[in-house]
């Protein structure tokens, strides 16, 4: 499964419609929750019996008639996957016993900001020329050209399992969801590589190179504060506002392309040319509540592993997550744990060995990778180690 994405070229009219059916969307998901608490804690409703219920939204409001009824059941849809992700995480802590549950239950809360509708297998068609799209329920859309590279017509269009429309700070966008594999094995290198990330670098590897860690955030730093300078100047509700508070998402948004335009190119250059990928199966989230929370979120250690497990599922590499613990310590060659703090960037041991930390810290998870330590995750084809949880869902976004 991945996804085709295209940037939508629409009239005012149409962005009018567009806008139209996403509150739709969030009228229909937040009625379904206010339908399930209300249930509470008589009855035990299941996905079927929300959508049961945005069939009666559908002959009670008109507007909602309007949309799609597949765009309906899906917006009921959302609505159960956030029911659903609390229960789960309700059962995590439940079965926790005595280890401490940091997550949030998340109990589900009523929309405010949705920015899509989702169509399924009605709702639209596609023009004969391969560049349009037409939506064809009540709401009225009509058709739009899709502005993109990639041919989506390439591909059967019985293969089309979701047309998504989302809007950003730059325009609205039109997403196909592909339900077909999207494998392409490389042949073997015979190499395998050990990388340890961090602040200072990007990343540092067991060969002794250096990835430099761009700081996106840093560097749009003063226009961001501009922007915001520029949006809290103007008076509330005002055309002004609105306005300002574009330019200031427009300038968000570049940074976050930026960063998975980086971790992308990154993590593919290192599945292309090795075997064997492993890095540090890091706490990010924990991380990010200390000191430096606005550095390890402008890093983005997430999203490169995010690309690495999923360009190491698609070209057939095997991508591992080791625990961190000590392999800054120990030294590489002899294995004795040498403690040195976050200053001391330079590891030196009674053996002999000086070497930059980093450098050290990445040859140490290489090799407890490639001893197949039980507490190491492996994904990819052909993983020898103990398998983790399922993967998040890998998706493909073409820009």
């Amino acid at each position: 499964m991945f996804v085709l994405e295209y940037k939508i070229k629409a009239n005012k009219s149409q962005q009018i419609k567009i806008e139209e059916a996403i509150r739709t969307v969030q009228f229909v998901r937040n009625k379904c929750l206010r339908f399930w608490i209300d249930s509470l804690p008589k009855a035990r409703l299941k996905c079927f019996d929300l959508n049961k219920h945005s069939t009666q939204l559908r002959e009670e409001f008109e507007f909602v008639k309007n949309l799609n009824s597949m765009a309906v059941q899906a917006s009921a849809e959302r609505a159960w996957e956030a029911i659903s992700r609390f229960f789960d995480n309700c059962k995590k802590s439940r079965d926790a016993k005595f280890r401490v549950f940091t997550e949030k239950k998340g109990y589900p809360t009523f929309q405010k900001d949705n920015r899509s509708v989702e169509y399924k297998i009605s709702g639209w068609k596609l023009h004969p020329t391969k560049r349009r799209i037409t939506f064809t329920d009540k709401i009225s859309i009509g058709e739009v050209k899709l502005l993109g590279k990639w041919d989506v017509h390439s591909l059967s269009v019985k293969l089309i399992k979701r047309v998504r429309i989302v809007r950003r700070a730059d325009g609205y966008y039109c997403q196909f969801c592909i339900d077909t594999e999207n494998s392409n094995s490389l042949p073997s290198t015979g190499n395998s590589i050990g990388i340890d990330v961090g602040q200072k670098v990007f990343y540092a590897d067991s060969n002794g190179s250096f990835e430099e860690n761009p700081r996106f955030l840093k560097t749009a730093n003063s226009r961001i504060r501009l922007n915001q300078k520029s949006l809290s100047r103007k008076e509330k509700k005002s055309a002004n506002r609105i306005q300002a508070r574009k330019r200031l998402a427009k300038t968000h948004l570049r940074v976050s392309r930026q960063r998975e335009e980086y971790a992308k190119r990154l993590a593919l250059r290192l599945c292309q040319f090795n075997d064997l990928v492993a890095h540090e199966n890091l706490n990010i989230k924990g991380l990010a509540r200390g000191r430096n929370a606005k550095s390890v979120n402008d890093v983005a250690w997430g999203l490169f592993f995010k690309w690495l497990s999923y360009f190491g599922i698609k070209y057939g590499r095997q991508i591992v997550a080791v625990n961190p613990y000590n392999t800054s310590q120990m030294c590489s060659s002899c294995g004795t744990l040498v403690p040195k703090t976050l200053e001391v960037r330079t590891h030196i041991c009674g053996c002999g060995l000086v070497l930059d930390r980093d450098t050290n810290a990445a040859i140490n998870i290489l090799k407890l990778a490639t001893e197949g330590h039980s507490e190491c995750k492996a994904y990819g084809v052909g993983a020898t180690t103990q398998l983790g949880e399922s993967l998040v869902e890998q998706v493909l976004m073409l820009r």
